[in-house]
């Protein structure tokens, strides 16, 4: 290809490519439960716009396209909620996901802790954020299909910056 991926904050004209690429992502997860009607196949570019300003969104680009994306915010507890972590298919299985989760993470650190779900049969999903350090906190029966898994990890000391 010739080109680098890079990282950067997502731009109001990202949030259709991002939609696009939301609804292409989820339809595996769908399938994997047997729930076509769950929340980021039904989003609409409205709500992408929203949490473009109420929210850190980052995007992976290869030259203009949008080949994955992150979101997150943080509670006034201090924890981090990071979610729809989106990796194009064929760019998947080369460290992207990670690469982007680690830079949500460096963009939310004014967070204590770093808090994500994941259904349980997302083997893929899980074993990405059991690697970078997050470990089940609780589970969650939602139906016969689906157990949600909540997943954390604490933000490294040295996060916390003060100054005198």
């Amino acid at each position: 290809m010739g080109m680098s991926v890079t990282i950067s904050a997502a731009a109001e004209a990202d949030a259709e490519q991002i939609l696009k690429l939301q609804y292409l992502c989820y339809q595996g997860e769908a399938e994997l439960y047997g729930d076509y009607s769950i929340e980021p196949l039904t989003q609409t570019l409205d709500s992408i716009r929203a949490e473009l300003t109420s929210g850190t969104v980052l995007v992976a680009r290869l030259g203009d396209e949008v080949v994955a994306s992150v979101r997150g915010t943080v509670d006034a507890d201090g924890t981090a909620r990071i979610g729809k972590l989106i990796v194009h298919p064929r760019m998947q299985r080369h460290g992207l996901g990670g690469r982007l989760l680690d830079a949500v993470e460096r963009r939310l650190g004014a967070a204590k802790c770093f808090q994500l779900l994941s259904g349980h049969r997302s083997e893929q999903n899980l074993q990405l954020y059991r690697k970078h350090g997050y470990a089940t906190v609780s589970t969650e029966y939602v139906n016969e299909r689906l157990t949600r898994i909540t997943l954390a990890k604490d933000a490294p000391a040295d996060a916390f910056v003060t100054s005198a």
